[in-house]
């Protein structure tokens, strides 16, 4: 059965592409693409009229049925074990969190390629959950690296850990491509960026941690030295100058 959260962001994503195929069948293109530049993610209208809102309601409009399905099935496959594992809440946070940093990033980079937003590109909306898909892909690594997974259509499985690098691997050679593909490739590495930033945030921290945490101690063993240094000589008296066992 599907957990609650992944059935909430399917059945979400699902109803949104309804009515992005009604309002195909209905109206004009016009008004498609005046909805995708008002829900999807814009770089010139975040940045110059700021829709923020458009940094998590890009995640729920999809290009094509194709589009949405090979979405679904990734998020249904990998997402399953996460939420199971870390319960619905927190896969909620980790999967909006890496959605919106994939489209913080897709916003920058495009922002620092065309500081003044006058190019063709800045202007074109992305639109698809496959940010935060990316993100719950390497989550999957990170979490399960040994898992046998089956490499379709071929008859043969490999680790989970060589699937996310490979998958990683092809988005970076991708996104290097001039000639483009109407893929944001730039989203999908954020994505996966975001969450493995999120995840190893703990390793990164780790030894500043212990390192302030041994200045502290250390601290605090000098200053219980030098009193009792100081008061060794005293012996423990309260108000009748009885000892106290």
């Amino acid at each position: 059965m599907l957990t609650p959260a992944i059935r909430n962001i399917i059945i979400a994503c699902t109803c949104v592409f309804f009515v992005q195929t009604i309002m195909k069948l209905i109206f004009a293109p016009e008004y498609t693409a005046l909805f995708n530049h008002f829900f999807g993610l814009v770089p010139w209208y975040v940045t110059r009229r700021f829709y923020i809102w458009q940094l998590v309601t890009y995640l729920f409009l999809h290009a094509s049925i194709w589009h949405l399905l090979f979405n679904m099935l990734f998020l249904y496959f990998f997402g399953m074990d996460l939420e199971r594992t870390w319960g619905t809440r927190r896969f909620y946070e980790y999967y909006f969190l890496t959605g919106i940093g994939a489209g913080c990033i897709n916003v920058l980079v495009k922002a620092i390629l065309d500081v003044h937003g006058t190019g063709f590109s800045f202007a074109i909306p992305t639109i698809g959950a496959s940010g935060a898909i990316y993100g719950v892909l390497i989550a999957a690594g990170i979490m399960f690296p040994d898992r046998q997974v089956w490499l379709i259509p071929f008859p043969i499985s490999i680790p989970m850990k060589l699937l996310v690098a490979g998958s990683i691997i092809i988005e970076f050679f991708l996104s290097l491509d001039v000639g483009g593909d109407n893929v944001s490739h730039v989203t999908h590495l954020g994505g996966a960026l975001v969450g493995y930033l999120y995840l190893r945030r703990g390793l990164f921290l780790y030894r500043f941690r212990n390192d302030y945490l041994d200045w502290k101690r250390k601290r605090a063993r000098r200053k219980f030295e030098v009193y009792m240094r100081d008061h060794k000589n005293e012996p423990p008296h309260d108000s009748d100058d009885r000892w106290v066992n």
